[in-house]
């Protein structure tokens, strides 16, 4: 479930990219009414905003906030722009040719379903021009350029029923493949993990639990490395409960000194709209916190104020 709070009767697009244009006007930005407008509309609404903003003023709204906003609060907006599958592409993109950060690019590829994979490798070749297959073969190598590749182009069914008979097979395949030999099949790995629906991933993994007496997280942790783990765990992890999986990586990415905001941002902006209430209550179990105090405590100004309204109300 999404945290978004949207006004139940909310202003017209064009109503809204006025007020946008007014922030702006003057001698600097009024960013808490930017954040104020920005921070409750859906993806649908922010793209008529975008629509009128352009119509209106000849100019894009997207330039105009890269002029009136600064730093990080910067990146979360202008990520917040885009539409899911624009956004997830922007993200790869930037994850794979410019910050050099593997596991971004791999965390949003191996955590999203086969239709929204669809859409985001259309949108990736219209948007840059070439194909996120290309980029990910320059850019990767190894068993993790072959669980990408696999995962982005291999059809898989998205519903929930599952074979219960196969799922026992692929349970004992992969514990062939792994713990019961010497050295791993790689290829094995790759191609359960690349077809199987999320469905019946997470079936394995509780036929893998019953038979071997401990998961088929912990069997892939002792098999394989690096950038290829940590693959197949984001595949198994999202396939068994993907706002336990978040609900870890936003914990790791402020723990400690320091905060690892490209992690923050991606997480809070991609997800907000799609499962942040699972997220928030995943976060609230384990770690005795809720999501909203510990971002809070981790971020400041104009910043953590748009993070928070993504979030929602502390509960």
């Amino acid at each position: 479930m999404s945290t978004l709070i949207v006004p139940p009767i909310p202003p017209s697009p064009r109503d809204d990219a006025m007020q946008l244009y007014r922030a702006f006007k003057g001698f600097g930005c009024d960013t808490s009414a930017v954040i104020n407008i920005l921070a409750h509309r859906d993806a649908t609404q922010r793209a008529y905003i975008q629509q009128e903003y352009r119509t209106i003023y000849s100019e894009e709204l997207s330039k105009r906030l890269e002029k009136e906003l600064r730093g990080k609060l910067e990146t979360a907006v202008l990520l917040w722009m885009h539409d899911p599958a624009g956004r997830d592409a922007t993200i790869v993109r930037k994850c794979l040719t410019v910050d050099a950060n593997i596991q971004g690019a791999t965390e949003v590829i191996c955590s999203r379903t086969p239709s929204q994979l669809q859409h985001l490798r259309q949108i990736y070749h219209s948007k840059f021009g070439t194909y996120m297959e290309h980029d990910i073969e320059a850019t990767t190598f190894g068993d993790h350029k072959k669980i990408l590749l696999a995962f982005l182009t291999t059809p898989r069914h998205e519903g929930y029923e599952v074979n219960r008979e196969i799922a026992q097979q692929d349970a004992k395949f992969l514990y062939k493949a792994g713990e019961k030999k010497l050295g791993t099949d790689e290829k094995a790995f790759i191609r359960i993990f690349s077809e199987r629906s999320a469905a019946h991933l997470a079936a394995i993994s509780s036929y893998y639990h019953d038979m071997y007496g401990h998961s088929l997280e912990k069997a892939v942790k002792n098999e394989t490395s690096g950038h290829f783990a940590y693959a197949l765990l984001t595949i198994v992890r999202c396939a068994e409960h993907p706002g336990k999986y978040f609900a870890k990586v936003l914990h790791k990415a402020m723990k400690g000194l320091g905060t690892n905001d490209a992690t923050l941002i991606r997480v809070i902006v991609t997800r907000t709209e799609i499962d942040m209430q699972y997220i928030k209550a995943e976060y609230l179990k384990k770690y005795r916190k809720t999501l909203n105090d510990a971002v809070h405590s981790e971020t400041s100004g104009h910043y953590r104020d748009f993070l928070l309204q993504l979030l929602g109300p502390n509960v």
